[in-house]
């Protein structure tokens, strides 16, 4: 691995904790004005200085971010469905060039594969073309397991697809949270992270985060479950307690509590 991967990566995975926070807003590429992010700069600018990178679109980037800002840019370059579709998420190809990637200075970018799906074959294809084409630059590529609707989330399917993931060059490989998670990451030879999913209760979502970093993941890739919060910005600060600090749980919820108290205080 040369320099520059090394080093894009370690923007994203920390070197002190060898792990990561990835806040996920590219929900628009897909679901339109996902709720939360209606004025996307409004949710993400107050999450920024707790997330290790922002995922998302070229077209959110460059119309809702500030080019002066000191965070990692996972970028997704896959997409093709709206929510609208059938088959929601399961024929996506390329949306974005690693050129163009390249000319927003992202740090790493992202593709969406759909193992067991109908349109498996041209995603993988894809997105091994993304890889060839990155490494070129020395640009990392994230993994992103997608599910169909139809298919079953279990450790079984989770090890499939993250070990295709690698096995096809990724850098990193972003999947689901299941029981047995420990069998995902010990056969997986890049670091997994988890996405965060629908939303869920703030205590449920930091449980899944603890077990998840338990079970060997190196960071959390979450959305929802931090921009939907009730308090987005405790909601933030409380995962990275869990990831970078060791903190169970419950100590997390009392440290959300906290900060939710004292933001309610200054307003």
């Amino acid at each position: 691995m040369d320099w520059g991967m090394q080093n894009r990566l370690s923007r994203i995975i920390k070197p002190e904790t060898k792990k990561t926070v990835m806040l996920a807003v590219d929900h628009g590429y897909f679901m339109g004005p996902t709720t939360g992010l209606e004025q996307l700069d409004k949710t993400v600018n107050p999450l920024l200085p707790y997330a290790d990178t922002l995922m998302l679109t070229r077209g959110a980037l460059r119309y809702y971010i500030d080019p002066g800002i000191d965070v990692p840019i996972t970028l997704r370059v896959s997409g093709g469905t709206s929510i609208l579709n059938t088959e929601m998420l399961l024929h996506e190809g390329v949306t974005c060039s690693v050129e163009d990637a390249i000319r927003l200075n992202a740090s790493c970018v992202a593709f969406s594969i759909m193992v067991g799906a109908r349109y498996e074959r041209d995603t993988i294809l894809a997105f091994a073309e993304i890889i060839d084409e990155a490494r070129a630059w020395g640009l990392p590529t994230l993994c992103v397991t997608a599910v169909g609707r139809d298919m079953v989330r279990d450790a079984k399917y989770m090890r499939l697809a993250s070990r295709l993931g690698a096995e096809l060059g990724a850098d990193i490989v972003k999947t689901y949270y299941v029981d047995d998670f420990e069998t995902v990451t010990e056969s997986c030879p890049v670091p997994v992270v988890i996405a965060g999913g629908k939303k869920i209760p703030e205590r449920e979502a930091l449980e899944m985060a603890r077990g998840a970093i338990d079970a060997g993941a190196a960071g959390v890739d979450m959305g929802r479950n931090i921009f939907q919060s009730e308090d987005p910005v405790a909601m933030i600060q409380a995962v990275r307690a869990v990831v970078h600090e060791g903190a169970g749980a419950g100590e997390a919820m009392e440290l959300y509590e906290s900060k939710k108290s004292e933001a309610a205080a200054r307003q």
